[in-house]
């Protein structure tokens, strides 16, 4: 049976190797997000059709999922990767910048998980948290605070719809290497002290943490609801001698 997903995010690195995973030609991925010439060319690539939208708006998302269900019926599987990467120590953050991250990834995860879970019969759910609201890592105040709340949206949505069927989770990546992360990545001693911290010796590629994605959406992760997956080379639970 066709599936139908929804990605927000899609165009980023992470986005739309997710986007170009499933796009297998038995299933219809709706492209979401808002940079309308990023969708278009993707959207041409794949072959699947796109929505513009912003994430941080209820009344927008609202009205491109319920254009998806318009159109084919319903939705089966929604991944949310909006976010941002932000690293500053807490006392040279000011309250504006706090408050803009905890809106770029906390309040659009909740815009999305709200008004997906309106329309959802059952299905599955994908948040994007981070390593960094599972371990204590310094100058990551900002973005540890707005990915510990998705990590606390994940675990109480899960319960309360778990009775419709519709399970929720978030993966929790360590670096990643995306376009978003290229002034770490792009620096050399940034880029070498970063992969000393995580035990497997190196960072992420996009395609691990979209494969991950991909199965927590798929009905083989059927049993899984209310976790936040590490990706992070083992950053976050294990430490080497």
């Amino acid at each position: 049976m066709q599936k139908i997903y929804a990605i927000f995010g899609a165009t980023g690195g992470i986005g739309s190797k997710l986007a170009s995973h499933l796009s297998d030609g038995k299933n219809k991925i709706y492209l979401l997000g808002r940079n309308k010439e990023k969708l278009e060319a993707l959207s041409l690539k794949l072959s699947e059709p796109y929505i513009l939208v912003d994430p941080l708006s209820e009344e927008s998302v609202a009205s491109a999922l319920s254009e998806i269900v318009k159109n084919e019926g319903r939705i089966d599987a929604v991944a949310s990767l909006i976010g941002s990467v932000f690293l500053k120590p807490l006392q040279s953050t000011s309250q504006k910048e706090f408050e803009e991250v905890m809106k770029v990834n906390a309040v659009s995860s909740f815009c999305i998980l709200k008004h997906a879970l309106n329309l959802m019969q059952s299905g599955s759910i994908v948040l994007s948290s981070s390593t960094a609201s599972l371990i204590g890592m310094s100058h990551h105040e900002a973005i540890a605070s707005a990915k510990s709340a998705i990590n606390g949206l994940v675990r109480s949505a899960a319960a309360s719809y778990a009775s419709r069927g519709i399970r929720v989770n978030a993966v929790a990546p360590g670096l990643t290497k995306t376009n978003q992360t290229s002034f770490i990545t792009n620096n050399e001693l940034s880029l070498k002290a970063s992969i000393k911290f995580h035990p497997l010796g190196r960072i992420a590629e996009p395609e691990e943490v979209a494969s991950l994605i991909a199965w927590l959406l798929s009905d083989q992760s059927g049993f899984i609801t209310g976790n936040v997956i590490a990706v992070d080379g083992g950053l976050s639970s294990i430490k080497l001698q």
